[in-house]
């Protein structure tokens, strides 16, 4: 038997420990989820009960039904598993997939002098704060 052989079926040895252990786990989480949508009807049936447990009766159910659903759709990617994607091969996104950015307002000119007067108080405040650190610094 060659090396890769025995590996193969080393692997399929150990998938099939893990396989079990899959589903008792599955079998443990549908069954506590049937538990606890009939610990709500039960409470939905009490003196105190409202229609939340009534919603959370119909609804564990429900859960129970994903855990199995989950567990049969991880046996068939198992089985058969998706292509592997070159990591040269470049992918896009679609056109219309995402929302368009809007679009910016273009940049207003100067023409604005309370503008122009502001920004030239801010480059004098800049310089003399220039001045002064030069001053303590030598």
């Amino acid at each position: 038997m060659s090396t890769t052989q025995r590996r193969g079926s080393d692997a399929l040895r150990a998938g099939a420990h893990r396989r079990w252990a899959l589903i008792l786990l599955v079998i443990a989480a549908a069954c506590g989820c049937l538990a606890l949508g009939w610990w709500q009807w039960t409470r939905y049936e009490s003196a105190s009960g409202t229609f939340q447990n009534l919603g959370y009766a119909f609804q564990w159910p429900f859960f129970a039904g994903f855990c199995v659903y989950a567990y049969r759709k991880f046996v068939l990617l198992e089985a058969t598993p998706p292509e592997a994607r070159s990591s040269t091969e470049l992918t896009e996104i679609p056109d219309g997939l995402l929302p368009q950015r809007p679009a910016t307002a273009a940049p207003a000119d100067d023409d604005d002098p309370a503008l122009r007067e502001y920004n030239a108080y801010l480059a004098d405040l800049a310089k003399t704060d220039a001045e002064k650190q030069n001053r303590t610094s030598a």
